[in-house]
Order: C-alpha cells, then sequence, then structure tokens
C-alpha cells in the first residue's frame, strides 16, 4: 500500500489524539520528574533492590534494541513522513515495544534508588501519558496506512505481547544501527547509575553518622 500523506483519520483528530499530540512533543521533560524525584528525595536501597533494577533496565533496554533494529528511525519520529509500517520482528508480538522498553527502564531505576512510594505514582503517570501519546500515534499511522494499519492493529495487542497469528513476518533487522543510536542513551545510563550509587553512599555514610552521634 502506498502511503497517504494527506488523508487524516478520525483518530487522529480525536480528543485524547491531540492531547497525546502536545503530550508527544514534550514527551522529554517526563525522565526529569522521573528521576529527579528518586535522586534528591531520601530511599532506602539494598543489593536485592538494584538486582531488581537492573535486571528491569536491561529487559527494557533488549526490547528497545529489538524495536530499533526492526524500524530503525521510524521508531524515533511518528511524523507524517513515516514510509513503511513495520509489523515485523517484535512488532509483529506488540505495536509499542520502545514504550514498554521505556517502561521497564524508568521502572529499573526508581527501583534501584529504593524510593519505593513513587512507584505507583509512576506506574499511573505513565500510563496516562504514554496512553495518550499512543492514541495520537495510532491515528497518525491510521491516516498514512488505512486499512493495513487496521488489520495489524487488530491482530496485534497494544501493551501487552502475545504470540503473532499465522507466524512473525520476514523483515530485516539493523542490529549494528541499533546498537549505533543506542551509544548515547547507554552513557546516560551509566551517569544515571552512578549519581544513583553515590546517592546510596552518601545515605549510608548520613545513617552512620547518625548512628554515631546519637550514642
Amino acid at each position: 500500500m502506498t502511503p497517504d500523506s494527506e488523508r487524516v483519520s478520525a483518530a487522529e483528530l480525536s480528543r485524547s489524539a491531540q492531547i497525546g499530540a502536545l503530550l508527544f512533543r514534550h514527551r522529554g521533560w517526563l525522565p526529569i520528574l522521573f528521576l529527579g524525584i528518586p535522586l534528591v528525595l531520601p530511599g532506602s536501597t539494598s543489593p536485592f533492590r538494584w538486582e531488581i533494577g537492573l535486571a528491569l533496565i536491561i529487559v527494557g533496554e533488549g526490547i528497545r534494541l529489538a524495536g530499533v533494529a526492526a524500524a530503525g528511525a521510524v521508531t524515533r519520529r511518528r511524523s507524517r513522513d513515516v514510509q513503511q509500517l513495520v509489523t515485523y520482528g517484535i512488532f509483529a508480538w506488540v505495536r509499542n515495544p520502545l514504550y514498554i522498553g521505556n517502561f521497564l527502564i524508568w521502572m529499573g531505576f526508581v527501583t534501584i534508588s529504593g524510593v519505593l512510594w513513587f512507584l505507583p505514582a509512576a506506574v499511573l503517570l505513565f500510563a496516562v501519558e504514554y496512553e495518550l501519546i499512543v492514541r495520537y500515534e495510532e491515528g497518525v499511522l491510521e491516516s498514512i496506512f488505512g486499512r493495513d494499519y487496521l488489520e495489524y492493529k487488530h491482530c496485534t495487542s497494544r501493551w501487552i505481547p502475545s504470540p503473532p497469528k499465522g507466524g512473525v513476518p520476514a523483515g530485516d533487522h539493523r542490529w549494528g544501527e541499533a546498537f549505533r543510536s543506542e551509544i548515547s542513551t547507554f552513557l546516560q545510563y551509566a551517569v544515571l547509575l552512578l549519581a544513583f550509587w553515590i546517592k546510596s553512599q552518601v545515605m549510608v555514610t548520613a545513617g552512620a553518622t547518625g548512628f554515631i552521634r546519637s550514642f
């Protein structure tokens, strides 16, 4: 099917999609909230919480890499210039693998921080933001690809991965390109992990100093 960059679907014009478009344009600000609160506020971390958090980050990044390898630069921007509807690889299992990966990654960092009371709020905020953004992106894809996207949408879950019906369609995976595109992301992870480790050491030192002073 030839993409139609002029047609606008009713789904793209819906109120939720319009709110999602606004959130999409400013989506880079939300991680600041998710990192600022756990970094600034006190929390009780432990080796076990680090293990759980690192596992979530690794799984989430693995899902992201699979999505980027399959869709390439298409996954970086949902615009009316999209030329290919990607339905193979991990996209045959779930429609929004990058957002699922992002969710797991940020939950991993919150877990590492030990500010566990923030987890329910983080889940709620992510659910609201991503649901609205995805409604916008789905409206754009429906505008561009029409029936092809509606058929894919009908067969593939939005959030919960499930085995594809009829097998996984064949398609190219550009793993080298995916790893290169994620280098800056890996560096950000390293900086954040170092920051959370320093915070944990400061908390331990402060706790020990308080204990000594109590005597």
